[in-house]
């Protein structure tokens, strides 16, 4: 998770010289204002959390080092774009997936795919787009959002980065007016439910000052590992076995069932955990962990899985 980031080590100057003078890619050729699909250039993208970027011409070589934003590249329409992807980006198939990382990055071995724009979720005092600047390449700058109108922003941004305003406007329309059915349409359940979300067996947890926690707030879901301050940890705590069993929770839901093959009987098998309600209730969702940790367009299929585990507690 964001909350377990690696820092950026700091690279040798003599790699970054070697990074500017060695760097061969021909000049892009002018581009009119108007790009293709009709989206002028250059553009100026303000991203919240970031700094402010200028992308002269549309890209035509991208390398996203953000799963996230992956997604989103694709879903936009900027597929053909991207010439490389992390070794996270594991959606769509079709994702260029090569084994950069996001977290450890590498101006060299990025360089190495000849991009004109490059996407990141961090970038630590600017240590990557300093050294990209020296070839003459754009980092963009994409922290994970704290809200969903945040996550909705993005999608817009991603468009206009690289050429597909439009579809980029109309993802983040149609995915917040989808989620916003999907709440609309779930019945209330006629007390309010606590839930517990699980990021690794280790107990770690998200509290609902998350981008996550937003997500089940949206049905009025209590979560148990806010313990009077969400903001705590960076909203990211450790919980003890001991808290859970004593707030014993309505809901739990598993976003370690790929990374770490929990699901309900795992769970049920835990000391004192068949105790719980939601073991006891068949209430244990295991959740895809990649579209549990993700701010992409698959967010619609998360609020769907919360919708479902929600609607049979209401009244008919």
């Amino acid at each position: 998770m964001s909350a377990r980031r690696v820092p950026l080590l700091l690279l040798p100057l003599v790699a970054l010289l070697v990074l500017a003078s060695c760097a061969d890619r021909a000049p892009s050729p002018a581009t009119p204002s108007s790009a293709a699909g009709g989206d002028a250039f250059p553009v100026e993208l303000r991203p919240e959390g970031a700094p402010p970027v200028t992308i002269d011409r549309r890209p035509e070589r991208i390398v996203s080092l953000s799963p996230s934003t992956t997604e989103t590249l694709f879903a936009v329409g900027a597929g053909e774009q991207v010439v490389a992807v992390d070794s996270a980006s594991t959606y769509p198939p079709e994702a260029p997936k090569t084994s950069l990382s996001g977290l450890n990055l590498d101006p060299e071995a990025i360089a190495g795919y000849n991009p004109d724009l490059v996407i990141v979720e961090s970038d630590l005092e600017s240590k990557l787009a300093d050294a990209l600047a020296k070839t003459g390449v754009t980092t963009l700058v994409l922290p994970a959002p704290k809200s969903l109108d945040a996550a909705y922003e993005q999608f817009a941004l991603v468009g206009k980065a690289t050429g597909h305003r439009a579809e980029g406007e109309d993802l983040a329309r149609r995915t917040r007016e989808e989620i916003g059915k999907l709440v609309a349409d779930t019945p209330k359940p006629d007390e309010r439910l606590s839930y517990y979300h699980e990021l690794d067996p280790s107990l770690y947890s998200a509290t609902s000052a998350t981008f996550i926690g937003q997500v089940y707030g949206l049905f009025g879901l209590t979560n148990i590992a806010d313990q009077g301050d969400p903001e705590a940890l960076g909203g990211y705590p450790q919980l003890s076995a001991e808290r859970i069993l004593r707030a014993d929770p309505d809901l739990i839901f598993l976003a370690d069932s790929k990374c770490c093959g929990q699901n309900a009987d795992t769970v049920a098998a835990r000391p004192g955990w068949d105790t719980l309600s939601a073991v006891r209730h068949d209430r244990v969702f295991a959740l895809n962990d990649d579209i549990a940790s993700r701010w992409s367009p698959r967010l619609v299929e998360l609020v769907r899985t919360v919708a479902e585990a929600v609607a049979p507690r209401a009244s008919r």
